[in-house]
């Protein structure tokens, strides 16, 4: 039998605190080289996309794929998880929840492993659904004492500001200008769908640290040049996947402002085969892309709770 779980099942199971700890520890997995991920593979259609992720987590048996299929202006989120002995499909749930909390949670864990130690305040760019999640794994990861956020929507940027206040017990305060959220921050987050960089290099503070999670897909850009030029040291999720996806490296790369020789990955970090931050002033960038293997392992992670707590409709294929 396969377990079914909805969206708002998903949602009873998954807390922050949880899927935190899940993904650093499938990217220390990953660092061990324990862990399969590959990259999103995208087919394209004349009225839209289908997106598809797989991995496998075989020290915790399983292995699955998320995909979804971005259409008219909608994408709809679909995760499989399997068993990596049988191949036997031992869940279906609805994904969308899923995603939005593990690419929140890995900026987390980068900022953990990366930013300073005293880093209080942060300057969030973007403030829709993802954000959320962004500003909430940063606040476990640090003890935050002031946000900054802006987004292009007025109205949108102030209940923003409103809603998070309460959500991560921090002021939360919404700036009229990219810039002003920005300077000065020990924190920086982007999460857009721009395809211009939104960060530039010079409103940077020293040794600030950047989680940039937005812009997987070429040509979108959230950062220019000079924070890449800035930057002491990069990392991603997985270098094979920003070869393909991310422009905000991709450009630089072919322009010899930066080497793809000096990009690490974040699992590297996590099982310290490489040291991220080395002084103070550093500026340290990680630019997430999202990958396979961190949705394979909150599905698990939710795929036992539910069966523990007897959660999910039983259905046979």
């Amino acid at each position: 039998m396969t377990l079914f779980l909805t969206e708002s099942q998903v949602e009873q199971i998954l807390t922050m605190a949880d899927t935190f700890r899940v993904v650093e520890d499938a990217l220390r997995e990953l660092g061990r080289g324990a862990a399969i991920n590959r990259p999103r593979q995208r087919v394209r259609v004349p009225d839209g996309i289908l997106h598809v992720m797989p991995a496998g987590l075989p020290t915790r048996g399983y292995l699955g794929f998320k995909y979804y299929a971005a259409f008219q202006g909608r994408a709809r989120f679909w995760f499989h998880l399997l068993d990596a002995q049988s191949g036997a499909l031992v869940a279906v749930m609805q994904a969308d929840r899923l995603g939005q909390q593990r690419t929140g949670a890995t900026s987390g864990v980068a900022t953990k492993y990366l930013a300073r130690a005293d880093a209080a305040t942060v300057g969030v760019i973007g403030t829709g659904w993802q954000a959320e999640s962004q500003l909430q794994a940063v606040c476990l990861a640090r003890a935050i004492r002031a946000v900054k956020c802006f987004s292009r929507d007025a109205p949108k940027r102030h209940a923003f500001a409103q809603k998070m206040t309460k959500l991560v017990n921090c002021p939360v305060r919404a700036v009229a200008s990219a810039e002003e959220a920005v300077r000065e921050a020990d924190i920086v987050i982007a999460i857009t769908n721009a395809r211009e960089p939104v960060v530039l290099g010079q409103w940077l503070a020293p040794g600030v640290h950047i989680n940039a999670a937005g812009a997987n897909r070429v040509p979108a850009r959230e950062l220019d040049d000079e924070v890449i030029r800035r930057s002491e040291f990069i990392c991603v999720d997985s270098i094979e996947q920003a070869k393909l996806e991310a422009s905000d490296l991709i450009a630089p790369v072919e322009r010899g402002i930066t080497s793809w020789a000096r990009v690490r990955e974040l699992a590297e970090v996590v099982v310290g085969k490489t040291t991220g931050r080395a002084e103070p002033d550093d500026i340290t960038l990680f630019k997430s892309l999202g990958i396979a293997l961190e949705d394979v392992a909150v599905g698990v992670w939710v795929y036992e709770r539910a069966r523990e707590k007897k959660i999910g409709k039983e259905i046979e294929l």
